[in-house]
């Protein structure tokens, strides 16, 4: 099987898979429309001169493109289940070329979960210059690494009947501790285990919009740290868990 056969058949058979479509895409633009819609004309949102779109939005740009990268995982799963990897290992098919489609597969889909809410945002009213679009995107993009890698990981560690419980327990704590749902206190413990957190960077390079600097050398240094170490445990399970078919 050459890779790019591979691939292709991987990003059509994730954009078919209905259940996985809704979760990815639909459910952070349903929640975007059920929280912003009512508050379209709130141009002060908590006195800080940002509109609730534009606020909602960037916050759930970073939530959708997070579940869109872990949600991998539950494909790699499922494929586990029914011994597709069994069969992918007798094909010419390399353990980084595999890889490799699945983490391309799920940038598609953030990418996609990225568009429709943009698109929703700017239906209610959420104007940017092309720059800010640009370097708030660009920002989200790098800021996806390790939930790639992390969506590997837990594949190949966990079975069908648990991943979904813990994907959806995972994302939602990283939302709330990367202050996607209200701004992270300024100091304190909550604040300090947050900056530890990969989704609290990732909140801060959507907030590129808002006017945020993005990340300094500490949110490079922590970013960096996190993709490094997720990379070395989803390769390790990977290897593990194929060792046995």
């Amino acid at each position: 099987m050459k890779v790019a056969t591979y691939t292709r058949f991987e990003i059509l058979r994730t954009f078919r898979n209905r259940r996985f479509f809704i979760f990815s895409l639909g459910f952070p633009l349903a929640l975007y429309f059920l929280i912003a819609a009512p508050n379209r004309h709130e141009t002060d949102i908590g006195g800080t001169g940002i509109s609730a779109p534009l606020y909602f939005m960037v916050g759930l740009a970073a939530f959708g493109t997070m579940t869109a990268m872990l949600s991998s995982g539950a494909r790699i799963a499922g494929e586990r289940a029914v011994g597709w990897n069994r069969q992918l290992r007798i094909t010419p098919l390399t353990a980084r070329q595999y890889l490799r489609a699945k983490v391309l597969t799920g940038y598609l889909l953030a990418l996609t979960s990225m568009a429709l809410l943009f698109v929703s945002g700017t239906i209610l009213g959420v104007r940017l210059s092309l720059s800010e679009w640009l370097s708030m995107s660009g920002l989200i993009l790098v800021g996806l690494i390790p939930f790639a890698a992390a969506g590997i990981l837990i594949g190949h560690l966990l079975t069908v009947d648990s991943i979904g419980p813990v994907i959806g327990g995972v994302t939602a704590l990283l939302a709330i501790l990367g202050g996607t749902w209200f701004p992270i206190a300024a100091s304190g413990p909550l604040h300090d285990i947050s900056q530890a957190m990969p989704s609290y960077w990732l909140v801060q390079a959507s907030h590129v919009a808002l006017g945020g600097s993005g990340w300094g050398a500490r949110g490079w240094t922590i970013m960096t740290a996190w993709a490094v170490v997720m990379t070395i445990l989803a390769a390790r399970a990977y290897r593990r868990d194929t060792a046995r078919l």
